[in-house]
């Protein structure tokens, strides 16, 4: 996929994430912008559809961050994963994120981003993203050697996706969602809130 680029956003840019992976994906797109972790207890959320739940914390994020960043276009945004009913988030531990991959590694399942943005001005612009995913199973051994590489409990359904990826057999939908920030729909939520104040390389 051919990625857009956005520059001269009239106001600086937040994205309210601790996740590296989403500071890379952003950085595809906007050239400077500030990274600040919010502050979201994410277990106070008793919100079960997982639209509707990963909407609400990218809004919680986005509004706790854009409170304390005055004046700055704020970014938050959250991934969850869903599997034969079950709404997966972090794993809390190893022994979960084995669980986790065992499941998911032998069903398809979907992964969903929100993403919401807070302007100076109170406007904001939301957008859920949602894809499927079937991945090649996993024996244990090879579970174990995957985990090995990565660190599970600060990602949604305890594996990394990249473009390409040798452990996904199908993929319906947004690479970039998957991985935590769908790039068209952030830049295309971004082109309409400054529509004078982008655009693209």
């Amino acid at each position: 996929m051919t990625k857009p680029r956005l520059s001269d956003l009239p106001f600086p840019v937040v994205l309210a994430s601790a996740s590296p992976t989403r500071r890379e994906l952003l950085e595809t797109l906007l050239g400077r912008f500030e990274v600040v972790p919010p502050h979201v207890d994410e277990a106070q959320v008793a919100v079960e559809d997982a639209r509707a739940r990963a909407l609400e914390l990218a809004r919680r994020k986005a509004r706790e961050v854009a409170a304390r960043r005055p004046g700055a276009v704020v970014i938050g945004a959250d991934t969850l994963v869903v599997c034969q009913d079950e709404l997966i988030g972090k794993p809390r531990d190893h022994a979960d994120a084995v669980r986790v991959l065992r499941k998911l590694t032998h069903n398809a399942h979907s992964v969903v981003t929100a993403v919401l943005i807070v302007c100076p001005d109170g406007r904001e612009r939301s957008v859920c993203v949602e894809t499927v995913l079937h991945m090649r199973p996993m024996s244990d051994d090879r579970i174990a050697e995957y985990l090995g590489g990565i660190d599970p409990l600060g990602r949604a359904g305890a594996y990394a996706i990249e473009p390409d990826d040798p452990n996904v057999e199908r993929l319906n939908g947004s690479v970039t969602g998957v991985m935590g920030l769908p790039l068209e729909e952030v830049a295309e939520m971004l082109g309409d809130l400054f529509p004078g104040g982008t655009k693209a390389e």
